[in-house]
C-alpha cells in the first residue's frame, strides 16, 4: 500500500505546483517555480470594466504634473491617470467599438496598451495576482490563459505562445498630454471602487534602488529603476535610458534591426517615444531597466554620444 499512497502524495504536490491562484500552468512556457504570487489572489486587484471619462476641464483630480498615460487611437484620445492605474492595473475599454484593453505593473512601471480581439474575438482581462520576473500576469476572461504585459505572449492555457498586438501609448503628464490633444477625455476616478486615489500604495518602493521579487537577469550597469523606453523589431530588443537620452539633443535619428527610425526626447515632461521615418509613433515600452534586462539580457542599449 505504501506505493499508491508514495504515488498519490506526489501526484498531489505536482499538481500544487503546476497550478496557483487556480490557474493551470501545466506546460508553461515560464519554469513554474518563477511564476510567482504577489500577495493578492485573483481579481483583488479589481480591473476596470466599465471605464467612466470626463472631460479634460473636468479632471480636477488631476495637477498638471499628475502622471498619466494617453493613448491616441482611430481619432480619439484618452488619458488614464497612474494613480487610479495603481489601485486597478487594467482598464477593458473600447475605441470606437474596438476593444483595446490598457494595463500598468506598478512594480515594473510600464505601461502598455493592446488590442483585445483574439481569433476576431473580444476578449477582458483580470489580474491573475502573480508576477514573472516582478512584471504582472493577466488574464483573460474568456479562457484563463495568462499573459505576460512584457513580453506581450501568453505563457498558458489555450492561448499559449500567441502575442497581442500593441498599440503606441506616450507616459508623460496630465499638462503634456493635453496640450498635445486639447479634446483628450480622461479616467475618471468614479470607478465603482473605494480607493484613495490621491495616494501612491507604491511610493516607498519607488524611492528604493530594492526590487521586491527574484529576477532571472540582473544588469548593475544602471539604477535598477532608471527608466527606459524600450523597443522590438523581429525578436531583437534595444533600450534607449532616460540618463543617456537627457545628454543628446530633443530628437535625433537612429538605426535598429536596419530600421531607421526617430528618438525624441522631452526633457522638461521626461518623456520619450519612437517614430518611424514617416512620423508614425511605433509602440513601445517605458518601463524600469531591471524589469527590461530581466526579460531581454541581449538588448542592445543606447549610449549617448
Amino acid at each position: 500500500w505504501f506505493y499508491p499512497v508514495l504515488f498519490l502524495s506526489l501526484w498531489a504536490t505536482l499538481s500544487a505546483a503546476q497550478s496557483k491562484n487556480g490557474f493551470n500552468l501545466q506546460g508553461s512556457l515560464i519554469p513554474v517555480e518563477q511564476i510567482l504570487s504577489g500577495g493578492p489572489p485573483k481579481d483583488a486587484i479589481p480591473a476596470i470594466d466599465k471605464p467612466h471619462f470626463v472631460v479634460a476641464d473636468m479632471a480636477d483630480f488631476l495637477t498638471d504634473d499628475s502622471a498619466v498615460i494617453g493613448i491616441n487611437y482611430q481619432g480619439l484620445s484618452k488619458a488614464y491617470p497612474i494613480n487610479v492605474l495603481n489601485w486597478h492595473e487594467i482598464v477593458n475599454d473600447t475605441f470606437n467599438n474596438t476593444p483595446i484593453v490598457v494595463t500598468f505593473c506598478p512594480l515594473c512601471g510600464s505601461g502598455m496598451a493592446f488590442l483585445a480581439s483574439i481569433e476576431n474575438k473580444a476578449h477582458t482581462f483580470g489580474v491573475s495576482g502573480l508576477l514573472y520576473n516582478s512584471d504582472v500576469l493577466l488574464y483573460d476572461r474568456q479562457t484563463e490563459s495568462l499573459w505576460s504585459q512584457l513580453m506581450t505572449q501568453a505563457i498558458s492555457g489555450q492561448h499559449k505562445g500567441r502575442k497581442l498586438q500593441s498599440l503606441p501609448v506616450l507616459h508623460t503628464t496630465w499638462q503634456d498630454w493635453k496640450t498635445k490633444h486639447p479634446d483628450t477625455i480622461v479616467l475618471s476616478t468614479e470607478t465603482g471602487h473605494n480607493r484613495n486615489y490621491a495616494k501612491s500604495p507604491y511610493a516607498a518602493y519607488l524611492k528604493s534602488p530594492r526590487t521586491m521579487f527574484p529576477l532571472t537577469s540582473v544588469s548593475r550597469r544602471y539604477h535598477p529603476k532608471e527608466e527606459v523606453l524600450g523597443v522590438e523589431s523581429e525578436g531583437q530588443f534595444k533600450a534607449y535610458p532616460f540618463v543617456e537620452l537627457e545628454k543628446g539633443s530633443a530628437e535625433f535619428s537612429d538605426t535598429f534591426n536596419g530600421l531607421g527610425i526617430i528618438i525624441r526626447f522631452d526633457k522638461k515632461y521626461r518623456t520619450a517615444s519612437i517614430f518611424d521615418q514617416q512620423g508614425n509613433q511605433l509602440p513601445a515600452v517605458r518601463t524600469f531597466w531591471f524589469a527590461w534586462y530581466a526579460f531581454h539580457p541581449k538588448t542592445e542599449v543606447y549610449v549617448a554620444p
